[in-house]
């Protein structure tokens, strides 16, 4: 179901079931490229939800859910069973694994790549700028790398280039200044040890 108010741009591939809702805009055309130049695909069952707006370029897998206003830039590659929450902001070149959920108002920078089964809470800001607003800020710019069932807690800042190790967790508020060790859970600002973590993954 493609609601009358949507706007799907060219080059865009709707595979089966999916659902668009109002207003939403897909296959916008990012600075620089020309229409229908950026192939935009999006598997089966999507839901994207009102006011959504992703742009050219991304692939996305099946089961694919956002909320409301989830704003997707150009050129990511995202996998099956992904949900982006309301207001929450994707930008360019990323890479998200499959069984990732990005809660709402998250803000998630170019070149970040989160690995499968990762769970970011809402208002988790991560960062890719040591030195913001200089005139060579984009040619210094290190992602984080999040990897598989890690846990970001609500409120969290993960500041550049760290790396989150497998089955972490990141408490609620914390600001991450330092990797993060797999199994363990960190918090505070500056985050700090707590503990080590064995999740069941049974």
């Amino acid at each position: 179901m493609i609601s009358s108010s949507a706007i799907i741009h060219p080059g865009v591939v709707l595979s089966d079931n999916c659902i668009i809702e109002d207003y939403v805009i897909i296959g916008a055309i990012p600075k620089g490229y020309r229409n229908n130049e950026l192939k935009t695909y999006i598997g089966n069952n999507a839901i994207i939800r009102s006011h959504t707006v992703i742009y050219a370029g991304n692939h996305i897998g099946d089961n694919f859910q956002t909320g409301n206003k989830a704003n997707i830039r150009e050129l990511n590659t995202i996998g099956n069973n992904v949900s982006i929450g309301t207001l929450s902001v994707v930008e360019h070149h990323i890479k998200i694994g499959n069984d990732v959920r990005i809660h709402t108002q998250s803000f998630i920078p170019e070149f970040t790549v989160i690995e499968n089964n990762v769970w970011i809470g809402p208002n988790v800001v991560l960062t890719n700028a040591k030195y913001p607003n200089l005139p060579d800020t984009k040619n210094q710019l290190t992602a984080c790398l999040l990897k598989q069932h890690s846990i970001i807690g609500a409120n969290a800042t993960v500041l550049p280039g760290m790396q989150i190790g497998e089955y972490s967790l990141i408490g609620a508020g914390s600001v991450v200044t330092k990797n993060v060790s797999p199994n363990t859970i960190v918090a505070g600002n500056p985050a700090k040890y707590i503990k080590s973590y064995q999740r069941d993954t049974s």
